[in-house]
C-alpha cells in the first residue's frame, strides 16, 4: 500500500468514528492517556504538543498538569477528530487548549516551541515512524522530552490486541484481507522495531533523542460486555480490520468475540482484560 491510500484510509476510519470515539462504554484509552501524561511529566507553564490528539484522551490532562500559563496543542490527520478535541476544549473553557488538522508524519510547526512531544497509540502508526520521530527533535526546546505509548509487541499474540485475542480470532476468518492488513504482515512492520525493547532503543537514538527508557505497564480494560467490546472495537484502529472483512466473515468474527469474551465474565459482572501497554520516553540531547 502506499503512502497516500494508507493515509487515506486512515483519515476516512477515524473521521467516520469520530462521533462515537471512545465513547461506548470501555474503559481504556482514557487512563492509558493519564499514565501516558505521568511518563511524559509536563511541568507548569510548559508547551505540550500531542501527535495524533483523537479526541483529546491525553490532551486535558496534559492541560491540568501546565496550568493556564502553559499550553497544549493537540494535532490529527482527521479533521473530525480534531473537532471534537476543538468542541470539548470551548465546552470547558479550556484557553490552553488548541488542536489543528496536521499530518504527523510532517508536521509543520516552529522550531523550539515546545517543552514535551507526546504521542498516546498514535506514534507508531506514521508510515515511518523513527524518520517522522527526528522531525520533532528541532521542533523541541533544549532539553524538552518525548513520551509516546505502544502495545507491546509479541510475535506469538495477534498485532495490537491484548494476549487474550490471539486465541479468539480464526485466522481463517483473515484470509481476504488485503495482503498489508494480515497479521503477519503487522507483525512484520511493527514487530521489527517494537517487539525488543533494545532495538526500540536504538530507533529512538537513532531518529536524534537520548536516555530513552521503556516501560511496560498492565492497564486494565474493562467493558460492559462482550458485545460493547465489539461495538467499541468499530470506533478505533481496530475499525481498519472490520472495514476490510466480507460481510459474512464480519459477522462469523463478531458472533465469535461477542461469545469468547462474555465467556470471560464472572455471571454479569464487567469484561475486564489486562493489557500490556509500553511507555517510552526520552529527551533532546541538548
Amino acid at each position: 500500500m502506499d503512502r497516500a491510500t494508507y493515509k487515506g484510509e486512515v483519515t476516512s476510519a477515524f473521521n467516520e468514528a469520530a462521533a462515537r470515539y471512545d465513547r461506548l462504554g470501555v474503559e481504556f484509552f482514557t487512563p492509558m492517556a493519564r499514565r501516558l501524561v505521568d511518563h511524559a511529566r509536563p511541568e507548569r507553564g510548559d508547551r505540550v504538543l500531542d501527535i495524533g490528539c483523537g479526541a483529546g484522551a491525553s490532551v486535558f490532562p496534559a492541560a491540568d498538569r501546565v496550568g493556564p500559563q502553559g499550553s497544549v496543542l493537540g494535532i490529527d490527520i482527521a479533521s473530525a477528530m480534531v473537532e471534537q478535541t476543538v468542541e470539548q476544549a470551548r465546552a470547558q473553557g479550556r484557553d490552553n487548549v488548541t488542536a489543528r488538522v496536521m499530518d504527523a508524519e510532517h508536521p509543520d510547526l516552529p522550531e523550539r516551541s515546545f517543552d514535551v512531544v507526546m504521542g498516546g497509540y498514535s506514534v507508531i502508526f506514521l508510515p515511518d515512524a523513527p524518520a517522522a520521530l527526528n522531525r520533532y527533535v528541532p521542533l523541541t526546546a533544549d532539553g524538552g522530552r518525548l513520551a509516546f505509548s505502544t502495545p507491546v509487541f509479541d510475535s506469538d499474540t495477534f498485532p495490537f490486541l491484548p494476549p487474550v485475542f490471539t486465541d479468539l480470532i480464526p485466522r481463517s476468518l483473515l484470509r481476504d484481507l488485503p495482503p498489508e492488513w494480515r497479521p503477519e504482515r503487522l507483525q512484520q512492520r511493527f514487530n521489527s522495531w517494537l517487539e525488543d525493547p533494545e532495538d526500540l532503543i536504538r530507533a529512538v537514538e537513532a531518529a536524534g533523542y537520548r536516555d530513552v527508557r521503556v516501560v511496560d505497564e498492565p492497564i486494565d480494560m474493562v467493558a460492559r460486555s462482550g458485545e460493547a467490546w465489539v461495538d467499541w472495537s468499530h470506533t478505533q484502529g481496530m475499525r481498519l480490520l472490520w472495514e476490510h472483512l466480507a460481510e459474512a466473515q464480519n459477522r462469523e468474527l463478531r458472533r465469535t468475540l461477542i461469545t469468547g469474551l462474555d465467556a470471560m465474565r464472572s455471571g454479569d459482572d464487567p469484561l475486564t482484560i489486562e493489557v500490556p501497554v509500553r511507555y517510552v520516553t526520552a529527551r533532546v540531547p541538548r
